[in-house]
Parts: C-alpha cells; sequence; structure tokens
C-alpha cells in the first residue's frame, strides 16, 4: 500500500489524486486541522485518512503499518526569520522520522526537497543535480531546512534505505489558487508595475507528480532529480501573464538596490500593521538571480514531455479569471 505525507497540499493532492486515478488504494496523512482538497473528493472510496503528525512518532508509525512505498511531501514553507526553529522542527526532525521508520520497515521513500536545496552553478551554466549548496551565514532558513532534510535522508540511504530525492523547480498549476505560487499571477493581475532581472525555472504541477510516480515504480535509487519544465526571466513571465488577463504588463526595472530598500520597508510597514510583509528579503534577492535548471537527467529516467509553460500559464490564468 501507498502513503502520501502532505497530501492536503497543492502537490501532495495532486499526487494523491494521479495514484487514485490508477484505481489504486492509498492511504494519506493530515493534521487534525487540515481540510481535503475538493479534487480528492471523488476519490473517497479509495483514500483512507489518518490523523498523523510528523514530529509524533507514534502517530507516523501507525500510518506507516502496512505500507511499501511512502512519497514525503508534507514540509512547512516560510521566508520568514521567526520561522528558523519551526522550519528544522518539520523539514529536518520531520524527515528524520519519516526516514527512521521506512528504514525500520524497509520502505522504499521517495522525499520531495526544493531547489532551495541546490547551489547555483558557474555564470553561463544550467544548475545540474551535482550542484550542491554552500553552508553560510546568508542562507535563508527555509533553504537551510530542506537542504538538512536532505542530508537525513542521506543518511537512511548510507544505512540502507531504498530511496530517490527529487528538487522541483517553482510548481504551478490551474488549481493552486492565489496562495504559493498563484500569488505571483494574482499580484501580476492586479497592476504589478516592478519587474526585475532575474530568472527561474517552473514546473506543472501534474509533471511534478507524474515523474515522481515513475521514479517510484523503478529500480532507480540513491539518486536526486531535479524536476523542471523551462527557464524564463521574471519580466518574460509577467508580461505572459499580463497578456492572458488582458492587464498592464510591469514596465519599471527593479534594480538590486531598490529591491533592497523595498524588503526593509516592508519589513518595517509589517511591524506597525501585523500584516505580512509585501516584500521579504530572501524574495527579494532571488528575484534579481539568474537561476536556470538542466531537466536532462529527470527526462533520461522517465522519458517526460513536459507540458509547455505557456500553456500552464494560460490554464492558470483562465481558472483564477473564473474560465474552465
Amino acid at each position: 500500500m501507498i502513503l502520501i505525507t502532505g497530501a492536503t497540499g497543492f502537490l501532495g493532492a495532486e499526487l494523491a489524486m494521479q495514484l487514485a486515478s490508477k484505481g489504486l488504494l492509498i492511504r494519506c496523512t493530515k493534521r487534525i486541522s487540515s481540510v481535503i482538497p475538493d479534487i480528492l473528493k471523488p476519490f473517497e472510496q479509495q483514500i483512507e485518512w489518518v490523523e498523523a503528525d510528523l514530529l509524533d512518532i507514534f502517530s507516523l508509525e501507525n500510518a506507516l503499518e502496512g505500507i511499501t512505498q511512502v512519497y514525503h511531501c508534507a514540509a512547512l514553507v516560510s521566508f520568514k526569520p521567526e520561522d528558523k526553529i519551526p522550519l528544522r522542527r518539520v523539514n529536518v526532525n520531520g524527515t528524520a522520522n519519516v526516514v527512521n521508520l521506512c528504514l525500520l520497515q524497509q520502505i522504499r521513500l521517495l522525499h520531495v526537497s526544493s531547489i532551495a536545496a541546490i547551489g547555483d552553478a558557474k555564470p553561463g551554466e544550467l544548475i545540474t543535480e551535482n550542484n550542491f549548496l554552500e553552508v553560510t551565514s546568508k542562507i535563508d532558513g527555509y533553504a537551510l531546512s530542506k537542504l538538512e532534510g536532505e542530508m537525513e535522508v542521506w543518511r537512511g540511504i548510507a544505512e540502507g534505505l531504498e530511496a530517490i530525492i527529487v528538487n522541483p523547480s517553482i510548481i504551478i498549476g490551474k488549481n493552486t489558487g492565489t496562495a504559493g505560487s498563484g500569488q505571483l499571477f494574482e499580484t501580476v493581475r492586479n497592476g504589478l508595475k516592478f519587474y526585475t532581472s532575474g530568472s527561474c525555472g517552473f514546473v506543472d504541477v501534474a509533471d511534478v507528480a507524474s515523474c515522481m510516480i515513475i521514479l517510484m515504480n523503478t529500480e532507480l535509487n540513491d539518486e536526486r532529480y531535479i524536476i523542471n519544465a523551462e527557464n524564463i526571466t521574471y519580466k518574460q513571465l509577467f508580461l505572459d501573464i499580463a497578456q492572458k488577463f488582458g492587464t498592464k504588463p510591469p514596465s519599471i526595472f527593479a534594480r538590486s538596490w531598490m529591491l533592497e530598500i523595498g524588503w526593509r520597508v516592508a519589513s518595517i510597514i509589517s511591524f506597525f500593521t501585523g500584516k505580512p510583509p509585501f516584500l521579504d528579503k530572501t524574495s527579494a534577492q532571488a528575484s534579481s538571480r539568474t537561476s536556470n535548471y538542466d531537466n536532462a537527467k529527470i527526462k533520461g529516467a522517465t522519458g517526460i514531455n513536459f507540458k509547455p509553460l505557456s500553456l500552464c500559464v494560460t490554464e492558470i490564468c483562465m481558472q483564477l479569471a473564473g474560465g474552465n
């Protein structure tokens, strides 16, 4: 039987839907406060929901009873400096608990990490699975927690665990709504005025889930895979989104020094208003960074043909605009 942690999240729900659509019986963990996504409600006969906490070893042990494969999607995502401790608890200690139980019960594991845990390449080169993140005082708490979470998996592999690690780029998809990566689309839709010089990789959530299922059911082990469809500059992406919404695209180039001022001002405003900052330090710095990712390894392992980014953007904009 298959277990998915984090099945109420964006990626976990898509993964659960794809597995259930194949007629498979799966078990999914959720927290008491979590809401079952609408896309999974048609599969209630095939999905067994269990309440489990990554930090509660006993509830995890019960959830893993009779399981042969685990997709570990659950994670905390935050770029707030004050969340470093919660990030470490969930993304490192929680992953360590999953790894230890999978080792004990001889369960195959697929761990979802992030491109945040991958280092930079030399200028002009694509970032590959062999680029490891250098630990410095400048690393944000989220990236460090995902890197250390990966290290727990590598430790498990050294002790005999069968495991694969995937590092998706920025995951988008029509069911994201206005949370997560969907905030980017809503921001452009509402009249974003600025663009930056940076670039990054993007991938549709359905393709990420498909790659994960293929990898899980191979004999591949002790491997790490970047899952990325296309690399695109933020300027071009913002233009594409604006065109789909019929809004004015960003026209003012935000230089690095402007972004440095911006996130500091946002932090001050957030302190006095109690609302989340409109720009955080990590996002500001990343938006000017050129980060382009190589997808040759995942293509070779799975044979996947990624959905074109232009089609992903069209589907998301239509969904947010109230279309089909």
